[in-house]
């Protein structure tokens, strides 16, 4: 397919949109960056604040550690948001936090000055926080994209109100006539200078990577897989490095390392599973710096690709689908072909299609594990020409069709278990 400048131009400004630096979980961060414009309006420190989030944000935000706190929740995010966020620094609003602000944030919630609940709201993506000074409330509303702010209101006067776009629009649009082949072509046929930009992701979620190997964050899986080699339990091959460098890197993000991942269509997770097998086997083959940067953009490319066919937030695993462009990335490293692509890519739907999404947790480190494992063994079948076939449950004799059967299942079955995993969540007994 020959790509015209327009399509290249909309193509290569969704991968810069969707493939951005985010300071720790997405869903509390968009939560912390509604509270801190609110104080930006409000001029003061507030007395309270009442937020109201999604339930697909409360999902993700109820188990995971808001950075720089060693603090887990939205109460949180509301706290340190309003108090130490940048109203400018958008999914990096808690870049600048001090100690000093972290205390004064705990004290409010222990002072019972936060409140969070679920909004009745029509969007899978919402936050908003109201806070109250004295007299004086300022409410800022966030939808549809973490940083997206549609609503501003001060003492009951509108400032500002913009319509709000449908979820996964412009990214729907780029694709239309779009398929997996095309991704794949793009990718190695783009000027190399206009995608280098990539290079970044592989930079910032190494270094998430080289901390997550330091020190105990979350359910440090990758220090434990690197121990464990020390002890002779398992080897140092290369399933085994891939496994480790990019668990690690969530180990840190999911623990509240303070510092940032290059994201992925909204996910630190997604950027870090999309990023990290790449970078190890890049390493490995020893590719030069264009391999690099082109795998880097297949991957990122073709992980934007299959989310777009997604919902921005459900209860499919979106991990599963961005280790599926890196499955791209890798595959094109090792062989060069579209085929092992396509064969690998449709052997991992046949593997771990319906992993379920329960929340942003330290143990998304786990399914992290488990996609980025899938991705290889899907290759080295591949190696070896077999793949689940078109014969075989959801998988069609045609990778699109694969991806677009996974997609249906998540955009659509798929809300009934996520109502029905939100509900056992907010329900469950608080930890004693």
């Amino acid at each position: 397919m020959k790509f015209k400048s327009e399509l290249e131009q909309a193509i290569i400004a969704t991968v810069q949109q969707e493939v951005v630096p985010a300071l720790g979980c997405t869903e509390p961060v968009s939560l912390a960056l509604a509270a801190a414009v609110a104080r930006q309006y409000l001029g003061a420190l507030p007395d309270r604040i009442e937020a109201k989030v999604s339930p697909n944000l409360m999902k993700n935000g109820m188990g995971v550690t808001v950075p720089g706190t060693g603090t887990v929740g939205l109460t949180m995010a509301a706290a340190i948001g309003a108090i130490g966020g940048d109203p400018n620094g958008g999914l990096e609003v808690l870049k600048q936090i001090t100690a000093e602000q972290v205390a004064l944030a705990k004290q409010m919630i222990n002072d019972h000055k936060i409140e969070v609940s679920i909004s009745d709201t029509e969007h899978i993506l919402y936050s908003e926080a109201t806070l109250f000074n004295a007299d004086q409330q300022v409410k800022v509303r966030i939808a549809a994209h973490h940083t997206n702010v549609i609503y501003i209101e001060k003492n009951g006067e509108l400032l500002f109100s913009k319509p709000c776009v449908v979820e996964s629009e412009n990214a729907e649009n780029v694709f239309a006539n779009l398929n997996a082949k095309d991704i794949y072509d793009f990718s190695l046929n783009v000027e190399l200078e206009k995608i280098r930009f990539i290079q970044q992701a592989a930079i910032l979620n190494s270094a998430l990577s080289q901390e997550g190997l330091n020190q105990d964050y979350g359910l440090h899986i990758g220090r434990t897989l690197q121990k464990q080699i020390g002890k002779g339990l398992i080897s140092d091959d290369l399933l085994n490095r891939i496994v480790i460098e990019t668990t690690a890197a969530s180990d840190a993000r999911m623990g509240g390392a303070n510092l940032p991942a290059m994201s992925n269509s909204g996910s630190g997770n997604q950027g870090i599973t999309a990023t990290m097998p790449v970078v190890v086997v890049a390493r490995h083959v020893a590719a030069g710096e264009e391999q690099l940067i082109r795998a880097l953009f297949l991957s990122h490319l073709m992980a934007i690709y299959i989310h777009s066919k997604l919902p921005k937030l459900s209860a499919l695993c979106a991990v599963t689908t961005a280790a599926m462009g890196s499955c791209a990335g890798v595959a094109w490293l090792l062989t060069g072909k579209f085929e092992a692509i396509s064969m690998a890519i449709s052997s991992m739907i046949g593997d771990i299609s319906g992993i379920i999404c329960d929340g942003a947790a330290n143990s998304c480190a786990m399914k992290v594990s488990t996609s980025v494992s899938s991705s290889y063994k899907s290759i080295l079948m591949a190696l070896d020409d077999t793949q689940v076939t078109g014969n075989e449950g959801i998988v069609e004799h045609q990778i699109d069709r694969s991806i677009n059967n996974l997609c249906a299942i998540a955009s659509r079955s798929m809300q009934y278990t996520d109502r029905q995993v939100i509900e056992i969540m907010v329900s469950k007994p608080k930890s004693l």
